[in-house]
């Protein structure tokens, strides 16, 4: 996606930024009733902002993205800290509600230029870009509930994970009949993979199902 202009690229990072924040943020709601100090709070929030991202690059073996960039550290630092001493004003209705379209914001966005990368690198054909979009979307999310011993996103009917995986396998298969209009590409896969995740937020939709095997 070389082809993506300073004021796109300057969009993106900021976007990234208000994920990170995000995604720091509801990692700490999501522990905090585990009755666990500052000093956790605070791991759980990096690690659940960059842990996908950081698990994307080990896979490829490329410089991990934080190590040239350790904004994307301070934010989700600053962001759990906060969130731990504000636990009821941002688990308040309409904060909670941006924080989680955010969220689908970031995971949308992560999820595409991850591929993106992951194609550039020509890792894994056509199944490892679409596995480390998904991987990158909710990596650090699985991480963090692996670690709280909480329900993990996979294991939950909420509509998360599957999004994530439409948009990703539409970008990686339409993107070799549309090779010049990988910007374009992406920003569709982007929106649709948001305005997925937004409906099952705003309706509580959850996974349809004929997709659930029950016993």
């Amino acid at each position: 996606m070389s082809d993506i202009s300073p004021a796109l690229s300057a969009f993106e990072y900021w976007v990234s930024m208000a994920g990170t924040i995000a995604f720091a943020s509801t990692a700490v709601l999501a522990v905090a009733a585990k009755g666990i100090d500052v000093f956790g709070a605070v791991i759980m929030g990096i690690i659940t902002a960059v842990g996908g991202g950081t698990i994307r690059d080990v896979i490829l073996d490329v410089p991990v993205f934080w190590g040239s960039d350790l904004g994307y550290i301070w934010f989700a630092m600053a962001a759990s800290f906060v969130t731990y001493y504000a636990q009821s004003f941002v688990s308040s209705r309409y904060v909670y509600s941006l924080m989680l379209y955010l969220d689908a914001a970031a995971v949308a966005m992560f999820a595409i230029l991850a591929a993106s990368k992951v194609l550039d690198a020509g890792f894994g054909g056509a199944a490892g870009p679409v596995l480390l979009g998904i991987v990158t979307a909710i990596g650090g999310g699985l991480t963090r509930d692996v670690l709280a011993g909480n329900e993990t996103l996979l294991m939950k009917k909420e509509l998360y994970a599957v999004p994530v995986t439409i948009g990703t396998v539409l970008f990686v298969a339409a993107l070799p009949y549309y090779p010049e209009g990988e910007l374009v590409l992406s920003i569709v896969c982007v929106l649709l993979i948001f305005f997925i995740r937004a409906a099952a937020i705003h309706w509580g939709l959850r996974v349809p199902r004929w997709m659930v095997v029950t016993k």
